[in-house]
């Protein structure tokens, strides 16, 4: 089964040294051998505003460069999104980013009372590189911030199943740990799920 895949790259630095985006490489090289159709959101590179109030949230338009992205993360069946981990969430760019993304009317409307999730039938995976050890942002630290992504925008606007990787000490891997990484990322790609 071949899938639509939306990638969400989230670091805010667009300089290729950064292991996110090897990684991000690796899973749309892999996804593209497998013959799955595969576009790319690289957040640092689109200029938006950041919402600012609720009224701008709720009425005002959401931006063209925005309403691109919304049109990719519909096309999708699958979203991936890959972001560092800055002072234990995403960084503030992809959050303003979401924020204009996951307004009233893309993911979720209110009708006969209910709120629908508009985004059913689609599977997400968030991976998430840190400097310290993925252990430690687990067990110690909740992954708080990556939990409220997949709770509270993912979940909650109806992708499922939604799956997250944690690739932890990247500041002071060798070569074998960023291979090891790149070669999974490949065949996550391969495997879209």
């Amino acid at each position: 089964m071949t899938h639509r895949i939306a990638v969400i790259q989230g670091h805010p630095d667009v300089s290729p040294c950064h292991l996110g985006h090897a990684l991000a490489d690796a899973y749309i090289s892999g996804a593209i051998e497998k013959g799955h159709q595969v576009r790319e959101v690289v957040v640092a590179e689109i200029d938006f505003p950041i919402v600012r109030s609720k009224a701008e949230w709720e009425l005002d338009d959401v931006p063209e460069s925005i309403r691109l992205a919304q049109d990719t993360i519909r096309w999708a069946s699958h979203v991936l999104i890959l972001h560092p981990l800055w002072l234990g969430s995403m960084p503030a760019l992809l959050k303003a980013f979401l924020e204009q993304v996951f307004r009233p009317g893309f993911a979720l409307t209110r009708r006969d009372g209910r709120w629908e999730r508009l985004l059913r039938g689609r599977s997400a995976h968030v991976v998430v590189t840190m400097g310290m050890p993925a252990l430690v942002f687990r067990w110690f630290f909740f992954a708080h911030g990556v939990r409220s992504l997949v709770r509270n925008v993912l979940r909650i606007s109806g992708f499922s199943p939604v799956r997250t990787t944690l690739v932890g000490s990247v500041e002071n891997a060798g070569n074998r740990h960023r291979q090891k990484w790149l070669t999974r990322m490949r065949r996550e790609g391969q495997f879209a799920r």
